[in-house]
């Protein structure tokens, strides 16, 4: 989760200020957590606080909590997220939007199994984008958080996406041009897990991500939530530590002992 909140942070200033190089502030006063990790936050409390077997209501209930904690984050909420907050009635509207993809990496995190990551992603999804492009796209991005965490290299988890969920034969350098603003599943998480592919190290992910345009915090939001689990093996590196102290106060303090008490439950439960 620590990874899809710092991508988010991330990519935050360039939403609507696309840049396409890789070379760029990565942290500036403009830095902050949008809907991205406060949807992501959400999921991971769901997960500590409600039993498994609820899991889907309970997602929808956190998020919904979350929701009315903060109404305006950064960006703001998609227009159809925010009326699903807001009805005393939510149900699934048939969304393939990428909010179902950038929220789901503590679905992967709490899962014993791959089919177990990949259940809770399909949950996790159905409550607001229950269509079927929404549920693949949070669980191709559960399964690679799930792969990466559990030790699998970079071609393992190339063909099980590329097997399972989404064609992924084309580069960044061939992607970027005339890559532009895509709020879909299919239109952002193939892109986001080739920038993962294409990274030689966290903060290299997230400017790969960055670098693409389109809705860049999303972007990196999930190409982070895949590379830190990834190069994180062994425990994160001095330059990811350093980034996740600069991020951490940027988090809002009511959820901050959320993601420290889930950081504590993941790193006492890599599979």
């Amino acid at each position: 989760m620590i990874g899809a909140i710092i991508g988010d942070v991330v990519g935050s200033p360039f939403e609507f200020a696309n840049v396409k190089t890789k070379h760029f502030p990565l942290l500036s006063p403009q830095s902050g957590c949008t809907d991205d990790s406060l949807m992501t936050i959400a999921m991971a409390w769901a997960l500590l606080e409600w039993p498994l077997a609820q899991f889907g209501q309970a997602a929808a209930e956190a998020m919904r909590r979350v929701g009315r904690m903060y109404p305006n984050p950064k960006g703001g909420y998609g227009a159809r997220f925010q009326t699903w907050l807001n009805s005393p009635s939510p149900a699934p509207y048939g969304s393939y939007g990428n909010g179902a993809a950038m929220r789901v990496a503590p679905c992967a995190e709490a899962a014993a199994s791959l089919e177990e990551a990949l259940d809770l992603a399909r949950q996790s999804a159905q409550v607001t984008h229950n269509h079927p492009e929404g549920i693949k796209g949070a669980q191709a991005v559960a399964a690679a958080v799930y792969l990466a965490r559990a030790g699998a290299g970079k071609e393992e988890i190339r063909r099980y996406i590329g097997e399972k969920f989404y064609s992924l034969d084309r580069t960044l350098d061939q992607i970027r041009p005339d890559y532009t603003f895509d709020e879909s599943c299919q239109g952002t998480v193939p892109q986001a897990i080739t920038a993962f592919f294409e990274s030689e190290s966290f903060e290299d992910a997230l400017r790969a991500a960055v670098s693409l345009g389109g809705d860049s915090d999303t972007l990196a939001a999930i190409t982070g939530s895949i590379a830190w689990p990834f190069y994180a093996r062994g425990g994160p590196d001095a330059s990811m530590d350093a980034l996740r102290r600069q991020v951490i106060p940027l988090i809002p303090p009511d959820l901050l002992p959320v993601v420290e008490k889930w950081e504590h439950r993941c790193a006492a439960s890599t599979p």
